[in-house]
């Protein structure tokens, strides 16, 4: 496990520019209008707004065209490109989604290099009704991971009462799997002018596009036989540890983890599930519900079980409700999955095999992994609530980047939160330094 590391400073950052002296970069965003709509709050506010678009599809979802700044070279170019951008705008803030992918791990070290404020959209650690926003970095560059508990619980504001949760129904997976068939099928047939883009990911735009599009006419048939797959194995009375899955090319297992592939993943916990589980229990596999199939995981699942010969104790499911799955789960593993994050609330036992911003000591196991398969140790439900409650107060924003409805729901705080002086973790800790300086001045 990972251990922490030691706290932060949470004071002394200049104080910031206003508004109207501010120059925002928007890079690349979620799929859809949310970057578009969320410029025009910025320019609203009194900044100056840019759009750099790397291929059709950014293009064709910002809509204020004399403010679109095209690179059409090749990646290698892009650093030098970003500096002089920098330069020639007077840049003062850049704002990307995820921090790992190339385009944008340069805007992060340019970003270092050059004192910019970088402002980093992505989903939420709370899904799925929330998404994040920090500042700096996300999910392993993220401040949460020096952040310790005992500094949260300082910090917390007092709140006898749970946050109220967003709808439980945003309309979201439905829209994301839209405006990422759509995104690539015009960065597949309008790409003339970006003809040196390449896609962060080692798929080809064509098969890109296909495999969105599949998965998008399927999603009912899929959605059937899992509910009967998963009605067979509930009632069947096994118990069983759960794996939710995740996407191969997700910037999670990409960039935070020792992991390049997801059989290298499911070869280890296959492997240590045959020597080391109780012989009756069962071995879960559920796919990221984005899952298009370029990763051959249920082949990769399949072959690991036979060569373990436990082919009727592992089982793959597409799919499927989280929610059902952990109410029955003895314990999860995980590469750094936040639907860990679920189960931690459930109080279930979690093993990580990656960086995430919930591996904190209490929380995520630290047994080894042949250990907690066979007897997994409960997390401390205390010290998780005190971690979530400080994500709730800080860093998640209630919405989501695709159906309106939600994306709606979300702009209307993120703009504040992006002109604020402080980054949320700051803010938190600044409020409660400011409330005790006017608590002592009352007892003075």
């Amino acid at each position: 496990m990972f251990q922490e590391r030691r706290d932060v400073s949470l004071f002394g950052k200049p104080a910031p520019l206003p508004p109207r002296q501010r120059v925002f970069l928007l890079l690349q965003g979620p799929h859809g209008p949310f970057f578009d709509r969320l410029g025009r709050l910025l320019r609203a506010a009194g900044s100056q707004v840019w759009r750099c678009s790397f291929n059709a599809g950014d293009e064709f979802f910002w809509t204020d065209k004399r403010r679109l700044l095209r690179h059409e070279g090749h990646q290698a170019d892009w650093p030098a490109h970003l500096d002089r951008i920098i330069a020639d705008k007077g840049v003062t803030d850049i704002v990307l989604y995820g921090d790992v992918r190339p385009i944008h791990a340069a805007a992060r070290a340019a970003a270092q290099a050059s004192g910019l404020r970088l402002h980093v959209f992505e989903e939420g650690y709370l899904r799925p009704y929330w998404i994040s926003y920090e500042r700096d970095g996300s999910n392993g560059h993220s401040a949460l991971v020096d952040i310790s508990l005992t500094r949260m619980r300082a910090t917390l504001r007092d709140t006898m009462t749970e946050v109220r949760r967003p709808p439980a129904h945003w309309g979201d997976m439905r829209q994301h799997k839209f405006y990422g068939a759509f995104y690539h099928f015009l960065v597949l047939v309008a790409n003339r002018r970006y003809r040196q883009f390449r896609s962060h990911r080692a798929l080809p735009i064509r098969d890109e596009f296909w495999l969105n599009l599949h998965r998008l006419i399927l999603t009912p048939l899929h959605s059937l036989t899992r509910t009967i797959q998963w009605r067979r194995f509930r009632s069947s009375g096994n118990p069983y540890v759960l794996v939710p899955m995740q996407l191969e090319h997700d910037s999670n297992m990409q960039g935070h983890s020792g992991f390049r592939v997801n059989r290298q993943f499911v070869d280890q916990v296959v492997a240590e599930f045959a020597a080391s589980a109780p012989s009756h229990h069962h071995l879960l596999f559920k796919a990221h519900p984005l899952e298009d199939g370029r990763a051959r995981n249920r082949r990769s699942i399949r072959e690991a079980a036979s060569r373990h010969a436990i082919s009727d104790r592992v089982h793959y499911f597409r799919g499927g409700k989280l929610a059902d799955m952990l109410a029955h789960a003895r314990a999860v593993v995980t590469v750094n999955s936040t639907a860990a994050q679920q189960a931690l609330w459930r109080g279930l036992p979690v093993k990580a095999l990656g960086r995430a911003v919930y591996c904190k000591q209490g929380l995520v196991s630290d047994q080894p992994l042949g250990e907690f398969l066979r007897d997994p140790q409960q997390p401390d439900t205390a010290s998780y609530r005190v971690f979530r409650d400080y994500l709730l107060q800080t860093s998640q924003v209630p919405g989501g980047f695709y159906s309106r409805r939600s994306r709606a729901h979300a702009l209307r705080l993120v703009a504040d939160l992006i002109l604020a002086p402080d980054d949320p973790y700051h803010a938190l800790a600044a409020g409660r330094f400011q409330r005790r300086q006017q608590v002592g001045e009352l007892l003075d």
